[in-house]
């Protein structure tokens, strides 16, 4: 079996959009268009016969999603200057030089720097500014314009989430996570091609039209317009060349928004117009911290996974074009708001106030403002899609907002409680409530109600966020009883389920995860077959045969061009590093991790990878440089802490790996790795201090049975053989398998001249039928030596 000290990370939701010309066409003539045009013509190409959609779309917030900063930009927009505000420890202001925007910052050193901002994002909520900076990037500023308040803010420190249980800082607004060429220009401009040299790590980004234009949802028009050309006015022609999107069906509706508004992981390049969401992305959902523990939205999500949650499109027949226009605009806004829920629900429709008890036509008797409340996060609104009601348990249990007190801003949680209670049923909150103590303490690692998990996703309880949550937090549990619920789920309905559990089978190394890996490698879906064929490379190379080879070479050769979709993501070449490390090829994961560090140099996973690949080829001194430099960036950092002690400890530095085995055990609660391996390095010196670890890490970890068994000895040693013989008994019981306690227990027997019980224990050893041939024959050997010492 392979050795896995790989934390296996997906990261940086990266959704796709495309690329655009500008070029009219409509009076060219048929012979000359070929010649003129690219598959993609652009929107001005289409306003000729589609006028009123073109001036619909030009002024909408899809159409104007990024533009260039002019003076008319200016004056028609920014109404404020010159306020000096903090970023960090410098200071940043915004003047107008000529035509543009000039964002001046003074250092704390007091040198000067100024930024001209050439691009604008947004304009709903925020203007976001970008400015050229070395290497073809475009970064975005960090100053940002409330279009509410007319004032500027630090953009950085509105970022910041207030998790429950982790720390959040401000990113330097330099991060690569604000470099628009890396991040946010998928849904921001049309056709796009980023243009990386990865040797260079420079861009050359260009794209045919700012905005999300028409193409992006319809498809290369050249076609089109050729084929209308071809047939003349007042003639439409049989076949239009053009993706028709009032020919969706809803989930193709849903996924051509959900491109843009999910919160993803890219898993093939180029989204194209009709195609199913999970064959471009895979969701992130609740195993994330972005989300309170009930599902509400805490950072930012961008709609996807809430909606997923959505029992209405869970139905079948509801999707985002029915409230809202291709252009994003609310259909249902003003006196017409509630017939957003019309006609599936008339009955409350039409009986407002006996459903709402709020007044008809009041703020409170709106379907929307209980169903789908907004919050906001980094000063822009959200509205909460999964269209459940209002839960003040769930914020007096978790800190998520609820509808009744983002209207009744001056009550609390407590307040919203009781006057719930006099109006509905208590017990629609129960299973929100229960299920968000579940993620919480699996996300916490806390395993003391597995058994309810299992059991629900066992019965099919959850719904589909749910069940991927709660798979993707099992993947940090060690418990075996998990592995028959995962296999199942691996045929469920969802290919978003399917995924994640094919996913998690990358640490079970059975027979009958490799078979039914196998199986899925053919999944209809593409994010099925990753996931799939990822686990698949964790496995053994025996495990592959004459029957399957061809069908797993291709799997991987999938894979692999998968993860290398966006070559400027340093968290592709790092999970790109992690499926060579996978495949033993050590060369190629370095230059992987190499690569993706050369993108973002702070990345401490693929240092700390790095590093442990160049431990096994045998290069202490680059691995512990590359350690060392992972905690010089985050000094606490868990893996780097564990990976740097156990270097000192195989090289024969012993004082240096006790130091950073102590460091993690004090930045890591209850780790059984550290007290493991610092018991034995204490017990060369003193044996107490190694009974008192290594019962730590026994109690800390009990469903390991090596830091039981590793207890026992030391209690040996310490001349308690009365407590590691009734601990060695116990764990025979608990893991009958593990062969070295049989060893362990005779030896301790025979010391105190039972002989006789010492062979009863070798014996009980052998009729175990779960043992090897290599163990059968120790053992027979053992039994030898004990029944010779006996005569």
């Amino acid at each position: 079996m392979k050795s896995r000290s790989f934390i296996l990370l997906v990261f940086l939701f990266i959704i796709i959009a495309g690329v655009v010309v500008l070029i009219t066409l409509r009076n060219a003539k048929y012979k000359d268009l070929k010649d003129r045009v690219a598959s993609y013509s652009g929107s001005k190409s289409c306003q000729p016969c589609h006028e009123r959609f073109y001036q619909l779309w030009h002024d909408s917030h899809h159409g104007m999603a990024m533009q260039p900063v002019t003076r008319k930009f200016v004056e028609d927009n920014i109404k404020t200057f010159n306020q000096r505000i903090k970023v960090g420890t410098d200071i940043f202001e915004v003047t107008m030089e000529g035509d543009t925007l000039v964002f001046k910052e003074t250092k704390r050193s007091g040198q000067l720097a100024k930024y001209p901002a050439i691009h604008t994002m947004g304009g709903k909520y925020i203007y976001y500014f970008l400015t050229p900076l070395e290497g073809g990037r475009l970064q975005v500023l960090p100053l940002a314009y409330d279009c509410k308040t007319d004032s500027w803010y630090n953009n950085p420190e509105s970022g910041v989430r207030h998790f429950e249980t982790l720390e959040d800082a401000p990113l330097d607004w330099m991060n690569h996570l604000y470099t628009f060429n890396t991040t946010c220009y998928n849904c921001h401009v049309s056709q796009l091609e980023t243009n990386y040299d990865l040797d260079q790590n420079t861009y050359n980004t260009t794209w045919r039209e700012p905005g999300i234009n028409c193409e992006t949802c319809h498809g290369p028009c050249y076609d089109h317009i050729v084929e209308c050309v071809k047939a003349g006015d007042d003639n439409i022609p049989e076949d239009l060349k053009i993706v028709q999107t009032s020919k969706y069906t809803p989930d193709q509706n849903n996924a051509a928004c959900g491109s843009c508004h999910a919160k993803a992981t890219v898993i093939a390049q180029e989204y194209e117009p009709r195609a199913r969401f999970y064959d471009y992305f895979d969701l992130i959902t609740l195993e994330n911290h972005d989300f309170y523990a009930d599902g509400r939205d805490l950072g930012e999500n961008y709609t996807m996974t809430l909606w997923e949650m959505n029992k209405c499109s869970a139905s079948g027949g509801l999707h985002c074009v029915d409230c809202h226009t291709s252009s994003g605009r609310y259909r249902f806004a003003g006196e017409n708001a509630n017939d957003a829920c019309m006609p599936c629900h008339a009955d409350k429709v039409n009986n407002v106030t006996a459903h709402t008890f709020h007044k008809e036509n009041s703020p409170g008797s709106e379907c929307i403002a209980c169903h789908m409340p907004k919050t906001v996060f980094a000063r822009m609104d959200r509205s909460d899609h999964s269209f459940r009601p209002p839960m003040p348990r769930a914020t007096m249990a978790f800190g998520s907002p609820n509808a009744c007190n983002i209207c009744h801003d001056d009550k609390d949680a407590e307040w919203s409680e009781r006057e719930i209670m006099n109006t509905h049923r208590r017990e629609y909150q129960n299973e929100t409530i229960e299920n968000g103590y579940l993620i919480r303490k699996a996300r916490a690692g806390d395993w003391s109600d597995l058994d309810k998990i299992l059991a629900g996703l066992n019965e099919n309880k959850f719904d589909k966020v749910y069940t991927t949550s709660f798979i993707r937090l099992l993947e940090n549990c060690a418990d075996t009883a998990k592995w028959d619920v995962i296999l199942k789920l691996t045929h469920h309905e969802s290919p978003l389920v399917r995924g994640a559990a094919a996913h998690s089978l990358y640490s079970n190394y059975s027979k009958q995860a490799f078979s039914r890996l196998v199986e899925m490698v053919e999944d209809d879906y593409r994010v099925v077959r990753l996931n799939a064929t990822f686990s698949i490379s964790s496995f053994p190379v025996e495990y592959i045969t004459e029957q399957n080879r061809i069908k797993i070479s291709e799997a991987l050769a999938e894979y692999e061009n998968s993860l290398v979709t966006h070559p400027d993501n340093w968290s592709a070449h790092y999970n790109l590093g992690n499926y060579y490390s996978n495949l033993n090829d050590f060369d190629k994961a370095l230059k992987a991790y190499y690569n993706s560090i050369k993108i973002y140099p702070e990345a401490i996973m693929p240092m700390v990878n790095a590093g442990f690949v160049n431990s096994l080829k045998g290069d202490y001194s680059q691995a512990k440089n590359l350690f060392k430099r992972a905690l010089s960036y985050a000094p606490d950092h868990e893996a780097a802490l564990l990976n740097l002690a156990l270097l000192y400890g195989e090289t024969g530095n012993g004082e240096l790996a006790k130091q950073y085995f102590k460091r993690l055990m004090d930045v890591s609660e209850n780790n059984s790795i550290a007290a493991y391996n610092l018991a034995i390095l204490e017990s060369g010196n003193d044996t107490g201090k190694a009974v008192e670890l290594s019962r730590k890490a026994m109690e800390w970890d009990p469903d390991n049975a090596k830091y039981a068994y590793t207890h026992a000895f030391y209690l040996a040693e310490y001349d308690n053989t009365a407590d590691a013989k009734k601990l060695l008994g116990d764990l025979i019981e608990k893991f009958p398998s593990f062969i070295d306690s049989y060893f362990l227990l005779s030896d301790i027997y025979a010391s105190e001249d039972k002989s006789g019980m010492a062979v009863d224990i070798i014996n009980k050893a052998l009729n175990n039928q779960n043992i090897t041939m290599e163990e059968k024959q120790a053992l027979l050997n053992r039994l030898n030596e004990l029944e010779k010492n006996e005569n």
